[in-house]
């Protein structure tokens, strides 16, 4: 397996150019599955992720080409109406297929999803909507069996907020009869962009940015071309790795107002952020203030940066803490901070950080993709070589980090396995 080797404490500057968003580009290949015919999907990143998913739809039946950053996916000939196990356990995402080929076929068989070991994620929430909707649920052999002869609009209420479930109910009521009523749904700009790309499909639906969402059922879809948005999360992470280093980078081709939540807490922190419209400029820092976080949906601080804003602590003046509030076990990375010196507890959901002069290089483990941003970002600071195994996580949500980093003058370097 490949290695990332990483002598720390060099200095940083230079832009950055932000790629489009995974979680964004994800749902919405599924939603092509939705109508007949090519849709195309500019800016999308080069990740395994969106590989994976890209299989999957082939798998389907879909045609699936990549030129540059634009993807097309031809559903036409779309006729094998399952995702299975091999696939969806290595990408949780693949559950995003349920809505749109329950809508569109009237049946789906999906394995039960995998991904990051960061915790329970179940999927009750979405086979509890599916039903509400009118479909018919069976677990058999770890698959989930749907089926519906005409999906039908009711009110829908999630008791928790669910990105992933707001999604596939998004995709499932655009084809249904009648109008959805989708309260307490995720406001997440990734769901955002998901309701602009159906809209442009044709589908009616209200309520963008809130937590309540009106579909009107429509009785077909045609396909659509849509440019997807920067990567909230890898923009985020690329502002920390200027803050860890005590660096001045220019972050581009992004949209400052989604990482809002971050950048106040940056500031907090000691950190000079200026704004432009679609850029962030990053200045150097003499020293960090500890900050207490704590995760939240959209527009709260995001869990997926979480684990990087910890590396980021761990160098601060004072105590800070960190409630987890999405994924309460997503701290599997702490154990590796400790490997370069951190003083770090954790009790259940909350980890306590007592910030230290330097880090130590070590070799490390990353454990999911956004515990492989928080060991590089640590090691970017850590004085000495660390070296980071495991990172095939990092390739599933960042394209060519090590590249750009590199621009940046970090000293990193991959190591083939």
């Amino acid at each position: 397996m490949d290695k990332f080797v990483v002598n720390g404490q060099n200095k940083l500057s230079g832009t950055v150019q932000i790629s489009g968003a995974k979680n964004a580009v994800l749902p919405i290949m599924t939603a092509t599955l939705l109508t007949s015919g090519k849709s195309v999907l500019h800016n999308v990143p080069h990740l395994n992720d969106i590989k994976m998913m890209a299989y999957l739809l082939r798998v389907i039946g879909a045609k699936v080409d990549m030129e540059a950053d634009t993807m097309s996916i031809d559903s036409t000939h779309c006729s094998y109406f399952e995702a299975p196990y091999e696939l969806v356990s290595k990408m949780r995402a693949s559950i995003y297929v349920l809505g749109p080929l329950l809508a569109r076929f009237g049946q789906a068989k999906v394995s039960f999803p995998g991904g990051c070991a960061i915790g329970t994620r179940p999927v009750d929430l979405h086979l509890d909507a599916m039903r509400k909707l009118g479909a018919e649920i069976d677990i058999e052999h770890g698959y989930i069996l749907a089926k519906s002869k005409k999906l039908v609009g009711t009110t829908i209420e999630f008791p928790k907020v669910s990105v992933g479930a707001t999604a596939n109910v998004l995709m499932a009521a655009v084809l249904a009869k009648g109008t959805t009523i989708l309260k307490n749904a995720a406001k997440e700009p990734e769901i955002g962009s998901l309701i602009e790309f159906l809209n442009l499909m044709g589908a009616k639906i209200k309520g963008k940015d809130t937590s309540v969402l009106e579909i009107t059922g429509v009785s077909q879809l045609q396909p659509a071309e849509m440019k997807m948005i920067p990567d909230r999360i890898e923009t985020g992470t690329f502002m920390i790795a200027a803050a860890i280093t005590g660096s001045e980078i220019k972050i581009t081709h992004t949209i400052p107002k989604l990482v809002a939540s971050l950048t106040n807490k940056l500031e907090l922190a000691g950190v000079k952020i200026e704004q432009q419209h679609d850029s962030l400029h990053v200045l150097p820092n003499k020293k960090i203030i500890a900050v207490n976080i704590s995760t939240q949906p959209y527009p709260g601080f995001p869990t997926d940066l979480q684990a990087q804003f910890m590396a980021l602590m761990c160098l601060a003046e004072g105590t800070s803490k960190i409630e987890e509030n999405i994924f309460p076990d997503r701290f599997m990375h702490v154990a590796e901070l400790k490997r370069l010196d951190a003083d770090i507890q954790v009790t259940k959901n909350l980890a306590i950080i007592q910030g230290v002069p330097e880090l130590s290089g070590a070799p490390v483990m990353a454990t999911d993709l956004r515990a492989s941003a928080a060991l590089v970002l640590a090691g970017l600071a850590a004085k000495g070589e660390t070296v980071i195994s495991r990172i095939y996580h990092i390739d599933r949500g960042y394209e060519k980090i090590e590249e750009k980093l590199q621009a940046l003058g970090a000293d990193i370097k991959r190591v083939k396995g």
